[in-house]
């Protein structure tokens, strides 16, 4: 039975703070029908003597609820009598909902915050529930605290503070005498509500052993004014922490901006009362302050003013070089600091709030685009971080971050991301390199690429390095690296490419201003042979600019060279060139066999070196290489590199390419010896065997060009070692045998990749028989008359040859041919060493010569003499 003194003393307290009361129900009507009214499982329930009683079935698990509205969030303190007449355990307790988001507090779904009283631990504790998952403890209260068998008496006072920080104490004599937990979190997980209500379980004894009373929820503060957030450029949505009073927030004349300007309308969002949509008739500033006064919220508490909130003006669609990829993580372990997992970080560099929404990140080519959220937004001057979903609570602490799905794995050692607007537009590309770390130990993992100047935010590894902060990166910050570093060079042209008849592809050096460069007046054909066809259309190539693609007037001939002039070209940064220097270009054709040779063979590296096998274009056919295959199985398969296969390569006619798997550890290899240009890193290059193997090459239709048998005893046996020697081609025109090669000279570091080779030697004419050439010659290695050759051109086919050295005393010296059928144009080589392998005396030599035609019966003698020298 509800004492008088207590009923009157919560009937005043009702009156006197009844404008700031969400809810004061004392049950005093002998109802919970009406004043205010409650549903659920009413036929449940009783008040008898003026206390809520449960009366449910007497089932074991029953559950029980009853709710009544309630919006009170913040600012507010909960106050309940309760008295639980049973023994308390883990199916016999009752929980208390200060905050539930929906009517139906047994569905999964309910979100909120509640008091449980009982559980396992006979103990009075608050708890926050989010959707589908379990409930977590927020203040675990003291065990023990309703350890009765009949009587668990207790009233509990719940609060909630502005800034979200709870307390909850409880009086065990039904008082208010509280005393309160020692734990008080701080928690904003749950900012909205719908109802508070009670929930029971319990076993079947138990059904009308549960009491509640002068249940309360009061809010004695004015509402706060959290953010003001442009819709566009004249539409502003107003957030306060709590639910506002419809009546004064839907006026006007409470809003203005720092100007003075105030809103035409102002509406209360029907889906979430704590926010206000407000109208101007004029656009906003780059940066607005917004002011509020005199505004209440749903319990009469009235916040004088003025609140006040800053915010930027509309966000708008960035646009290219308006949002940038700032920092990379590629390779997240080793673990330096930060998070082990991949991200990037964005960077708004504008004065204006950027809208992200529809913005792609994406990798050419690599499945589907991770796309940032319709909300998501980026102020001036502001970064975020951008990772995977799953990911995102790893960089609470660095700031603004987004996880989204799709987000692009990224390879270590280089990729490709682009950034597209909304509408598919280009917004920023990078290609970039584990080379671009600049530090070898920071290239094998846990630190991040930075831009040094966003400035420059076309640049490429020139732009980039390795972050010198000693976590690893800085996601979320100011780059550690930096530093103005403007891109003041106008762009190169690197060359040209016949794709069909009717597209030609220039490539820069850098990327272009998109829309200059389609302006096909600055490009032109020249012939030096006809008239050229004209430009029709220039194309630049997305998503990096570094292209164009050309549209001819009329079709190209094939292997019929032009050159290609740019009137000027235009970086995307803005640095303008004069006129270029020409390139040339012709429509390629197919290779024949014998077209494109085996020209250079290392088959046994350096330490730490990589093998290479370089190809000479020997036709008079301009070739294109793409999807040509190298390998050192007869049949192609899983052991073949496939050349460029992303983009064209064309060898003009003589032109040559060394082939390598690390073009950069090739050139390190021979510095002075090498062209950089003409050097080609190709994926899967065959590993060579270092004693003897075979080099073949084929086209894109497995049709073989050419093959090469190499071997170590191919060698000058003179070279105090073979690491790092190649094998080069004496005679283009000859024939890919092992007499057509020699070792290269040491003169030039033992090898030319992607050079004229040290030994080659045109093919000798005149219309002679038999020529030696040269007649002196030093085998010392030196790169000059190494070796001489015995040059034949015979009258017939069908002709077998002998050819012997003898010394001035007539000695035998060497046999270099013995009874082997020669073609009737072809050379026989003598490097200058006997036998045995040893160098030849310095003297005169003879080369005698045998020839013999089976089917004529014919035969031949000859007499050469040659001189091996050596040099002083």
């Amino acid at each position: 039975m509800k004492h008088f003194y207590v009923v009157f003393f919560t009937f005043l307290l009702f009156l006197t703070r009844a404008a700031q009361a969400q809810l004061a129900e004392t049950f005093a009507d002998g109802n919970f029908t009406q004043n205010p009214a409650w549903t659920g499982d009413v036929g449940s329930f009783v008040v008898p003597n003026q206390v809520l009683q449960s009366n449910g079935p007497a089932v074991t698990g029953t559950q029980l609820q009853l709710v009544t509205p309630c919006q009170a969030s913040t600012g507010t303190t909960w106050e309940f009598w309760a008295n639980l007449k049973l023994a308390t355990s883990a199916s016999n307790l009752a929980d208390v909902w200060l905050l539930a988001s929906q009517a139906d507090l047994k569905s999964p779904a309910t979100k909120g915050y509640f008091v449980r009283l009982g559980g396992t631990d006979d103990e009075v504790s608050l708890f926050r529930k989010d959707s589908a998952r379990a409930a977590t403890v927020l203040i675990d209260g003291q065990n023990g605290t309703l350890s009765s068998t009949t009587n668990n008496l207790v009233r509990v006072r719940v609060t909630r503070s502005l800034q979200g920080q709870w307390t909850l104490a409880r009086d065990p004599t039904g008082g208010r005498n509280f005393v309160a937990e020692v734990a008080t979190p701080t928690d904003n997980t749950h900012q909205r509500s719908a109802v508070v209500g009670v929930s029971l379980l319990y076993s079947s004894a138990n059904g009308k052993n549960f009491y509640f009373d002068d249940i309360s929820a009061t809010d004695p503060t004015p509402p706060l004014l959290t953010k003001a957030v442009a819709a566009d450029a004249r539409t502003l949505d107003v957030v306060f922490n709590e639910a506002v009073d419809p009546a004064t927030a839907a006026q006007p004349a409470h809003y203005r901006l720092g100007t003075g300007v105030g809103p035409a309308t102002a509406t209360v969002s029907a889906l979430n009362p704590a926010v206000v949509r407000l109208t101007f008739g004029q656009d906003f500033l780059s940066a607005n302050t917004l002011e509020v006064r005199q505004l209440a919220d749903l319990y009469g508490n009235v916040a004088t003013g003025p609140l006040t909130a800053a915010f930027g003006g509309v966000p708008v669609a960035p646009r290219v070089g308006e949002l940038l990829i700032t920092e990379i993580m590629a390779d997240e372990t080793p673990v330096v600091g930060l998070p082990a997992s991949e991200f990037i970080e964005l960077y708004n560099p504008t004065t204006k709030t950027l809208s992200l929404r529809g913005v792609r990140l994406l990798k050419p080519g690599g499945g589907t685009a991770a796309v940032l959220p319709d909300t998501a937004r980026l102020l001036p001057g502001q970064y975020a971080v951008v990772c995977g979903a799953t990911r995102a609570g790893q960089f609470a602490a660095y700031g603004k971050v987004y996880g989204i799905s799709n987000f692009p794995s990224l390879t270590n050692a280089g990729d490709q991301l682009v950034l597209r607007g909304l509408g598919g537009t280009t917004l920023f590309e990078i290609t970039y390199a584990d080379t671009w770390y600049r530090d070898q130990r920071k290239r094998n993992g846990g630190w991040t690429l930075e831009m040094l100047d966003p400035a420059n935010y076309c640049g490429s590894a020139e732009n980039w390095q390795a972050s010198q902060d000693a976590s690893g990166g800085t996601p979320g910050r100011r780059n550690s690296v930096a530093t103005p570093n403007p891109d003041r060079r106008p762009p190169a042209l690197l060359g040209a490419v016949a794709l069909t008849p009717t597209t030609i592809r220039l490539s820069f050096g850098e990327k272009l201003d998109s829309l200059i460069a389609s302006n096909s007046a600055l490009y032109t054909l020249q012939s030096s042979t006809g008239v050229a066809p004209a430009v029709r259309q220039a194309v630049p190539v997305g998503p990096d600019f570094r292209a164009v693609d050309l549209q001819l007037s009329a079709a190209l001939l094939p292997s019929q060279p032009l050159m290609v002039a740019v009137a000027r070209a235009t970086d995307c940064v803005g640095n303008a060139s004069g006129t270029l220097s020409s390139a040339s270009v012709a429509l390629p054709e197919a290779a024949q066999p014998g077209d494109v040779v085996v020209n250079e063979v290392l088959f046994n590296h350096n330490p730490g070196g990589v093998y290479f096998v370089e190809v000479l274009n020997r036709s008079l056919r301009y070739v294109n290489l793409q999807g040509y295959q190298l390998t050192n199985q007869k049949a192609t398969g899983t052991g073949a590199a496939f050349i460029s296969p992303g983009a064209p390569y064309v060898l003009a006619p003589g032109q040559l390419v060394a082939l390598t798997s690390d073009a950069g550890i090739l050139q390190a290899q021979y510095p002075t010896s090498s062209d950089a240009a003409a050097l080609l890193s190709v994926a899967g290059f065959p590993a060579l065997d270092n004693t003897a193997g075979t080099v073949y090459l084929y086209d894109q239709s497995n049709a073989e060009l050419d093959q090469y048998d190499y071997h170590k005893n191919q060698q000058l046996s003179l070279l105090s070692t073979q690491a790092g020697v190649s094998l080069e081609r004496i005679r283009a025109s000859g024939p890919s045998v092992a007499s057509n090669f020699h070792s290269a000279a040491g003169t030039v570091g033992y090898a030319t990749p992607g050079r004229p080779n040290s030994q080659a030697q045109d093919a000798v004419g005149n219309g002679q028989e038999l020529t030696v050439v040269p007649e002196l010659f030093t085998p010392d290695d030196d790169g000059q008359q190494d070796f001489t050759t015995l040059n034949y051109q015979l009258d017939q086919p069908g002709y077998v040859g002998s050819v012997t050295v003898y010394d001035a005393l007539g000695q035998l010296t060497r046999r270099l041919l013995r009874n082997e059928s020669l073609p009737t144009t072809g050379f026989v080589q003598w490097d200058g060493l006997d036998e045995h392998g040893r160098k030849a005396a310095v003297g005169y030599y003879l080369m005698y010569v045998e020839l013999f035609r089976p089917s004529g019966g014919e035969r031949r003698e000859y007499r050469k003499t040659v001189v091996v020298g050596a040099r002083f």
